[in-house]
């Protein structure tokens, strides 16, 4: 959809819409959707450019604080309203299984799980909420969440930055982003093929 492509979405909103769609996407749940990956290369492609009149040593250090913000939410939402979605008897969404099953995900994979989901669209969304519902201890998620966001707003608008700067790449800002957003969703969709031919196994 055109209003969700990263430049439209920068020259209509500039710096400000940059940080607002960087924080619903990294814990609200009505922000799963947004395009972060495609965005923060976009961003730094502009940058580059002068398009986005603000420096790098600027843009960098606002994106990971409104990512890290994004998650210390989402954590927050899930730890004090999770548990009472998931004990609703008539919810569908919310399971007490499924908060029981995060909790042993986190015991196995929390630190590793809260840095990786950083770079996996729609997961980095769901993935401090139900680290709240789970339980994950508070130093433990600020700790990798701090390291997750560092990593991913400065590193993808870093690296959009320096790409920026080369020909082929700044002349083909639709084609790159579009080879991102396929790029981000390879890790979802392995997943969910593994996930099939485990109940394929089981059936």
């Amino acid at each position: 959809m055109h209003w969700l492509d990263p430049q439209n979405l920068i020259s209509t909103f500039g710096l400000i819409g940059i940080l607002a769609i960087v924080f619903a996407e990294s814990g609200l749940l009505i922000g799963f959707f947004l395009p972060g990956d495609s965005l923060l290369f976009t961003t730094g492609l502009l940058v580059a450019g002068g398009t986005l009149p603000q420096p790098l040593w600027v843009v960098c250090p606002l994106v990971v604080l409104a990512a890290i913000a994004g998650d210390q939410v989402g954590y927050l939402f899930g730890k004090r309203v999770g548990p009472g979605l998931f004990n609703r008897p008539e919810s569908r969404l919310f399971k007490r299984e499924n908060a029981e099953r995060a909790a042993a995900f986190f015991d196995r994979h929390g630190p590793k799980a809260i840095v990786l989901a950083r770079f996996v669209p729609v997961v980095r969304t769901f993935t401090p909420i139900v680290a709240g519902v789970a339980g994950m201890g508070y130093r433990t998620f600020v700790l990798f969440n701090v390291v997750g966001g560092v990593l991913w707003g400065a590193g993808i608008t870093v690296l959009g930055y320096f790409l920026g700067q080369v020909p082929a790449v700044r002349d083909n800002i639709e084609a790159i982003c579009l080879a991102i957003v396929l790029v981000s969703a390879l890790p979802v969709a392995a997943e969910l093929l593994r996930a099939r031919r485990a109940a394929v196994r089981r059936g």
